[in-house]
Formats: C-alpha cells, structure tokens, sequence
C-alpha cells in the first residue's frame, strides 16, 4: 500500500519554479519570507504546546504549504475574502490576524479570536475579511459561493478565495457550488491545495481524475495546475484569476500542488508515506529555503539580516505562546452567549 501511495520522486526533485519571478521585488522576497517563516513558527510552537497537553482537540499544521496562503494574500486587494478549512492558522495569519489571539484561542483561553471556545478549526474576524476555518469536510465552498453571491448582489468588487483540499474535492457540494457560481458568474476564486493526500489516503488512490484543476471543466469554469511551493508562481497565477472573476467572467479553480510536511493532525503518525518522499520536499521544494537563498544570492541580503529576521519571528511567536497560556481561561457564563437558540 505504501508503494501505491508513494509519490513519483521527478514530482520533487527540481527546484520550484519562478513564473513571473522578474516582477517579484526584493521587498516582495522580505515580505514572503517573514510572513511565511511567521507561519512556520507559529504552526511548530503550536505542535509544541500541543505535545505538552496545552492544546486540546483536533490540531492540523500547515508546515510546508505556506507558499500557498502568504502568494494568495500577497495578490489580493483590501477588501478580497478569504474561508478555508479546517487546516486554517496559516489563512489566520497570512490575513493579518494576531498571533496572540490565534495561539490563545488554540489553548482556549478567554482572549482568543473565538473567545476560547471554537479552538483550531473555529475562528473568524470580519475585520481582516476571515470568515473561518470550517471542521466540516467541503462546507466552506458553498459559504464561500454565497460570499461571492453577496459580493455581485452588492457590486463591491471584492472576490472570495474559496480554500478546500484535494480530499475534499470529491464532495458533492463542490460541484452544486461550481454549478452556481458559473451560472451566476459569481466573483469567486476556488483554490485547492492539493497536499497529495486527504488524511491518509493519497490522491491518486482516491480521485478517478487527479488534475483537479479540471473538475469544473462541465460548468465551463477554467482552471489550472499551480507550483504551491514557489510564492512567485502563487501570486502570479492568483492575480491572474482574481482579474478574471473581478472582470464579470465568473469563477476560476487553481489547484495549488503542494506538501504537509506533517501528519494530517498531530494525531497522524503519517506511516502511510516514507520519510524518504517527506525530506525530498524537505531538502528540494521548501519554499521558505527557496526565497531565503533568492534574497542571499540574488539580491545581496546579507545573512545576518537573514538571521535576525528569523529572530524577530520566534521573538514574536513566543510572546503568543506565553500570552496563550498566562491568559484566563472563559468564564463559565460564557457557555451561554452567542449561542442561537
């Protein structure tokens, strides 16, 4: 079974790839790399905490996928927003949110974004236009349809990224959405990052067809194969598909082709895949690597600047550990409010 679910070792053994790299800046390499090793930082602490019991529940790390997220949100425009599911604090933070009340809210305390009582899969903040992680396999795309239904119906111009996994791009609610979106050329973005396994099922065991690009090729919807470890390609092909929805032409699907590092959740040993396959992205495709030696060699930042970046990230991603679990906890009242009755 291992050998089936293996994936192809020419998959990982180039470097990722640069579409568009010419209009990606210097600044715009220091931004991706801060906000992608903030990611990384956090999603380990958090791994931490969890290991020590501070962290209860469901826990699914996004270590690896950053490129994803952080080239997504560096093509989006104020007022664009984003729901994903439940493999969601790189979303939280890669919109802005603070990592002091997303790591409160994953130890379940009174300061975090949900009040401490929605925990890892349950946050929102219409401030940074987060409309939540969602436990639900597949339920956030027909919200995020109706995000965008809203968006047409009040002529904003704002789009919705759709986020949803290769595992939940078998759900039947996937493709009613598709169907509505296409018939009402809803602004919307749906973007599937494809970790190559949805649990511990990979995807060519599970999908009949595996470009999942094409899925809404019978809606008429367009779609295409993105590099998800290189942050350039991200964002040129995002900016490329929020045009097309933002111009009246409906939605388009970006199947983002990237890799989780870790298990599904921190209860997944992963045994289903090799360690040989995990340290070829690793060593070949991590996308942090890949725009840290670009700013080193390409640009002339210098190693220390480097170093004190990644300083600046563990500084901050410590003082939300410690803010997490000095914080109280809910009060017993609070079982009690914004609870629909």
């Amino acid at each position: 079974m291992q050998a089936e679910a293996k994936v192809k070792t020419e998959e990982v053994t180039s470097a990722p790839q640069r579409a568009d790299a010419a209009s990606f800046s210097a600044d715009d390499y220091r931004r991706a790399y801060e906000d992608m090793l903030l990611i990384r930082r956090f999603e380990e602490k958090a791994g931490q905490l969890y290991g020590m019991g501070l962290i209860g529940g469901f826990c699914h790390l996004y270590i690896g996928q950053e490129a994803v997220v952080v080239g997504a949100q560096m093509a989006m425009r104020e007022g664009d927003q984003v729901i994903t599911g439940y493999r969601d604090h790189g979303h939280m933070l890669a919109t802005g949110m603070d990592p002091k009340g997303v790591m409160a809210e994953l130890t379940g305390r009174a300061a975090g974004y949900s009040k401490g009582k929605g925990g890892s899969m349950h946050m929102f903040s219409v401030e940074k236009n987060f409309y939540g992680g969602h436990g639900i396999v597949g339920a956030q795309v027909s919200l995020g349809t109706g995000i965008a239904f809203a968006n047409r119906y009040r002529e904003n111009g704002a789009v919705a990224l759709t986020y949803f996994g290769d595992g939940a791009a078998n759900q039947g609610q996937v493709y009613e959405s598709f169907n509505m979106a296409k018939l009402w050329s809803l602004p919307v973005v749906y973007v599937i990052e494809n970790n190559k396994y949805g649990m511990g099922t990979s995807v060519e065991r599970a999908s009949s067809t595996t470009n999942l690009s094409q899925r809404g090729r019978s809606f008429g919807i367009p779609g295409e194969q993105v590099d998800g470890m290189s942050v350039e390609t991200v964002r040129a092909a995002v900016d490329k598909a929020l045009a097309h929805a933002r111009d009246g032409k409906g939605p388009y699907i970006l199947e983002m082709m990237t890799y989780r590092y870790r298990g599904h959740s921190m209860s997944d040993p992963a045994k289903y895949r090799t360690r040989d396959e995990v340290n070829e992205y690793r060593q070949k495709r991590d996308p942090i690597e890949h725009v840290r030696d670009i700013l080193i060699k390409e640009h002339g930042v210098a190693e220390d600047d480097v170093k004190a970046v990644d300083k600046r990230v563990r500084d901050l991603v410590n003082t939300a550990a410690e803010f997490a679990q000095s914080e109280p906890e809910p009060d017993p009242s609070e079982l009690w409010t914004d609870v629909v009755r």
